[in-house]
């Protein structure tokens, strides 16, 4: 079973993190941190598998907690779960050599990818050698062209939710407004264009000029 460390300063995130990473039984959460400082003195002294770690975070960002990682040669794998999204910052934590990485919002379908992508890299540098099948399962992009939708989203949904935002403004459309133009829930909306985002189909952008609280925006890719 895979020990695995939470790193992240918000509770409700935190608890998210927590209840999808223990659905999957090849997984248990030892330890929960909310600053990367006390998470580095404690995987110091103590083995973890893998992290699920925030960016930002009081005393000791997740960058830097990674940097000292590293530097340490604590061998210690790392899913990003964060807002930070910006070129520079995701081209940084890919070069420390992250399994994986979520932007916030993200589904539970998404997160169960990025630990089962965790799995496949353990798994394929457990023995002394590795084939060059199990390297290209790791590295080689995905040959199918399957538009459907995976297990549970429907089709049907999906076809609504795409045709929708077909007629979108080219800033987007956000959740709620899409929520009223299909009849769906705010939270199925979310659910779905997150998938599509996923896979590419959409993109999504935050809306700083509301006003008042930021909203994201999506939009078909074109």
């Amino acid at each position: 079973m895979y020990r695995v460390v939470i790193v992240e300063d918000d509770p409700m995130v935190c608890l998210l993190d927590r209840t999808f990473t223990e659905k999957d039984s090849r997984f248990r959460v030892v330890q929960t941190f909310q600053d990367g400082r006390a998470a580095l003195e404690w995987l110091t002294q103590n083995p973890a598998d893998l992290l699920v770690l925030d960016v930002y975070m009081p005393l000791l960002t997740g960058v830097e907690l990674l940097h000292a990682l590293r530097a340490q040669s604590i061998p210690v794998d790392a899913i990003m779960v964060t807002a930070a999204n910006s070129t520079a910052m995701v081209d940084e934590l890919l070069k420390l050599g992250v399994v994986d990485y979520l932007v916030k919002p993200f589904t539970v379908e998404r997160f169960q990818q990025a630990l089962d992508t965790f799995c496949r890299h353990r798994e394929a540098v457990a023995g002394e050698a590795v084939s060059q099948d199990e390297l290209d399962k790791l590295f080689a992009p995905p040959e199918s062209g399957d538009h459907s939708a995976p297990k549970g989203l429907q089709e049907n949904t999906l076809k609504l939710i795409r045709a929708c935002l077909q007629t979108a403004p080219d800033q987007g459309l956000p959740s709620e407004a899409i929520s009223r133009q299909t009849g769906l829930s705010v939270v199925t909306i979310r659910r779905y264009v997150n998938y599509l985002v996923e896979r590419g189909e959409a993109a999504s952008t935050v809306n700083y000029d509301t006003g008042g609280r930021p909203c994201r925006l999506y939009r078909l890719q074109s």
